[in-house]
């Protein structure tokens, strides 16, 4: 049998960090989003964050491709994994709670098992992965409140927005494996932000008209932190945490994520979740430990 990846305390301290990053991302753009329409906030996002991950692959002397099929492949991969997905939830945040936000976000991995299993043999769903994609769904429904869609509203319509993002993320991990596998992360990490760009610079001018940079201290503050932090820094983070505890490990970042963004938005912005939202929360961490099972029980085997 092949070694099983660990994770080892610097690992776990990396992966800490990561949730904690990330977690902070919702209070950020939730902030900015009080000063600068979501197309524009998008396109803050990822060019910023494009040109910053530019730098280090020039840095690190990384090939850059040349080939327009893979080039074409980061377009896809920008629209499904960043124009898409971060255009959904920015809106969505406009009209519920960053915690909310944070909580409906953790079902990424529910649907990326689903994607996986649609489109890959060696990732079906096996009796353990279905009770726990079971349970996500329970979870979601149960923070969402599905009474409330009798009388569907614009929340409404924000939390199924939320819902189609992770949907996205999904979908973008798959074609990741698909076409971008051999790439340097580095690489392929600029790469997909410049086609993000690529497709939210006329987006945004359409929509948003021109881009103003007369903005408060504040909101570059905010923009400074989910561009650089939370999307470049994060993205490089996330990549030495994969490498050092592997992807089953890694998705014990999505447990740490709400619990940040909750904590930071009750302190900052005030707000307040419902009961039925932590028991949702509950129910869906539950799910993603059982789809996350194997890889605890052998670090449990390991110890013994």
């Amino acid at each position: 049998m092949s070694p099983q990846k660990t994770i080892s305390p610097r690992a776990w301290a990396e992966l800490i960090l990561l949730g904690v990053i990330w977690g902070g991302s919702f209070l950020s753009i939730r902030i900015a989003l009080d000063e600068i329409p979501v197309a524009t906030l998008v396109l803050h996002r990822c060019g910023w964050a494009a040109l910053f991950l530019w730098a280090v692959v020039w840095m690190m002397r990384l090939p850059v491709p040349k080939s327009l099929r893979t080039w074409g492949a980061f377009l896809v991969m920008g629209l499904l994994n960043n124009v898409i997905p971060f255009g959904l939830m920015a809106w969505g945040q406009l009209h519920i709670e960053t915690g909310l936000t944070s909580i409906l976000n953790a079902t990424t991995a529910i649907f990326g098992v689903i994607v996986a299993a649609l489109f890959f043999a060696d990732e079906r769903l096996t009796a353990r992965r279905t009770l726990g994609v079971g349970l996500g769904f329970l979870g979601v429904a149960t923070a969402i409140g599905l009474e409330q869609f009798a009388n569907f509203n614009v929340r409404s319509g924000a939390q199924l927005a939320v819902l189609a993002g992770t949907v996205s993320y999904a979908f973008a991990s798959a074609w990741a494996r698909l076409r971008l596998s051999g790439l340097a992360p580095q690489v392929a990490a600029a790469g997909m932000l410049t086609g993000s760009t690529v497709c939210l610079l006329p987006a945004a001018l359409l929509i948003d008209g021109p881009v103003s940079f007369a903005l408060e201290t504040g909101t570059w503050v905010s923009i400074a932190y989910f561009s650089l932090i939370a999307t470049a820094g994060a993205y490089l983070l996330y990549y030495r945490v994969l490498a050092q505890a592997g992807s089953g490990n890694l998705m014990l970042v999505t447990l740490i994520i709400p619990p940040v963004a909750i904590v930071l938005g009750a302190w900052v912005l005030g707000e307040e979740l419902k009961p039925q939202a932590y028991a949702g929360f509950a129910l869906l961490a539950t799910g993603l430990v059982i789809l996350n099972g194997k890889p605890l029980l052998r670090r449990k085997r390991a110890r013994n």
